[in-house]
């Protein structure tokens, strides 16, 4: 069971990975025996079932032009509320909720796990599907339920302004606790008994049919603009898989999220000569950005004095340090957490997912040949760290070159991103070496901020602030050893 935070409200949810092949048949056709499959030594059924189902979808299929489905079905062994989400090829997430009362609202926390794909849409009941199933499960030798085959006749109703009704005849394998190698030869079986492989993912998708929108389509294959666009759809679909674990404050989705954003962003900035017209959309991104980042960064700073504090001697902890430095940091991170979820049921953030899914305007450089000139781009934005390095070095003033070295960490970490967008492993992993080199001293420098201002609400309260210093030194002490090893890196990635 998974537990899913709605409004600080929390409601027990099933959360199952289902797994299974579609076959389209001839209303002829005859289920085969399936005994004789490798695995299987007996069969229960067929039992049937009278399975009704209300789709629910934005008034523009939204969720549909996913391949999400969100239904309230009556009938069978698992009657309630399902939502099922992609997560790859014949292999999907769905969550379970009881049966409401209302037939026509949809639960909220269902509600909320599809919000980042609504954005503020109403869901309205869209089609129906009535359909007569008869399951047959098969068993090992112990009897243990392997896969179950389901032999469905469906009518297909599309609600709107004019009701539309087909019928069609399908069969569905799942497993249950079979492998996949089970699940490939119960499908052989299948097809050589005169079906056919599936042609939709799912019901709700064959009745819609042409009616679910295209999302925008990739340049032509092996192209530099088709590479440009994959990567960007990968992170576009990292963000939105990150939204619900963000709202329920899961570990690492802020995190995730937020990388999300900054290899977008990054991506918009070094790929600026094949697509083109972003100024705004990596405006929004570093908003966005910005927002998760508040979260993150107490985050981490939590688990680093955490640490620290657990791997101090007992006589070196005075007064109340854990609690403040915890605690107070914890509050600050609901606080966040707060913040964050106010942003991502904002306009604001529904129009940028609405940008990110809308066509690229890319240049003529996008039908180039990829591999030569991805291979320009990477190298151009390593000399951009080499050219901030260079200047950082220049300046006299102690504090000026500290922060023209942060300057270089973050030319490095947008070197690292282009690099890997393109399918430069070395280069990346070259890149990302100085990004974490200067990112442990960065690092030590934030920590040491952040002790200095919880050191004085400690001294104004009357606390003793001596752990506070004990903290700030070895703070100071591995930023200065960070420090210190950087030229040596730097000379041996640059020789």
């Amino acid at each position: 069971m998974a537990a899913i935070r709605q409004c600080h409200v929390y409601l027990e949810v099933l959360v199952a990975i289902e797994i299974e092949d579609k076959f389209d048949v001839q209303d002829e056709f005859v289920v085969p025996d399936l005994l004789g499959v490798k695995g299987i030594s007996a069969s229960s059924g067929p039992k049937s079932h009278q399975l009704v189902a209300i789709y629910f979808d934005t008034p523009d299929l939204r969720l549909a032009a996913r391949g999400i489905t969100l239904r309230r079905r009556r009938g069978g062994d698992d009657s309630g509320w399902h939502l099922k989400l992609p997560k790859s090829a014949g292999v999907r997430q769905e969550i379970q909720l009881p049966l409401t009362r209302s037939a026509k609202i949809v639960p909220p926390t269902l509600a909320e796990q599809v919000l980042v794909y609504t954005r503020g849409q109403a869901l309205v009941p869209v089609a129906e599907l009535d359909t007569k199933r008869a399951v047959t499960k098969l068993l090992d030798a112990e009897e243990q339920v392997l896969a179950e085959v389901a032999d469905d006749r469906v009518k297909g109703t599309v609600y709107g302004e004019t009701t539309r009704v087909e019928r069609w005849r399908e069969v569905e394998v799942e497993l249950v606790k079979g492998d996949e190698a089970l699940l490939k030869r119960v499908g052989k079986r299948v097809i050589k008994a005169g079906a056919a492989t599936g042609g939709s993912a799912n019901k709700l998708g064959r009745l819609l049919g042409e009616a679910v929108p295209k999302l925008p389509q990739s340049p032509a294959e092996g192209t530099v603009g088709a590479a440009v666009f994959a990567y960007l759809r990968r992170q576009t679909d990292a963000l939105i898989a990150q939204d619900g674990r963000v709202r329920r404050a899961e570990d690492e989705a802020v995190h995730k999220a937020r990388v999300a954003c900054r290899r977008m962003r990054s991506a918009f900035k070094s790929f600026s000569s094949i697509v083109t017209e972003t100024d705004t959309l990596q405006e929004e991104l570093r908003w966005l950005g910005e927002v998760l980042g508040e979260v993150r960064d107490l985050e981490v700073i939590q688990a680093r004095f955490g640490r620290e504090l657990d791997g101090l001697d007992g006589h070196l902890i005075v007064g109340p340090v854990r609690a403040r430095l915890l605690d107070d940091l914890k509050h600050q991170e609901e606080a966040g957490y707060e913040r964050i979820r106010e942003a991502m049921n904002g306009e604001r953030y529904f129009a940028l997912l609405d940008a990110l899914d809308a066509p690229y305007s890319f240049t003529g450089k996008a039908t180039r040949e990829s591999g030569s000139e991805l291979a320009k781009i990477v190298t151009k934005e390593w000399h951009r760290v080499e050219k901030k390095h260079e200047t950082a070095q220049s300046i006299e003033d102690a504090h000026e070159r500290e922060i023209a070295m942060h300057d270089v960490r973050k030319a490095a970490k947008r070197a690292r991103y282009t690099a890997e967008a393109a399918g430069f492993a070395d280069e990346a992993a070259r890149a990302e070496a100085i990004q974490e080199a200067l990112g442990l001293y960065q690092d030590g420098v934030v920590a040491q901020e952040t002790l200095e201002k919880e050191a004085a609400k400690a001294r104004e309260a009357g606390e003793d602030t001596f752990t506070y210093g004990v903290l700030a030194g070895l703070e100071r002490a591995a930023a200065d050893r960070a420090r210190a090893k950087f030229p040596k890196l730097w000379a041996k990635l640059t020789s």
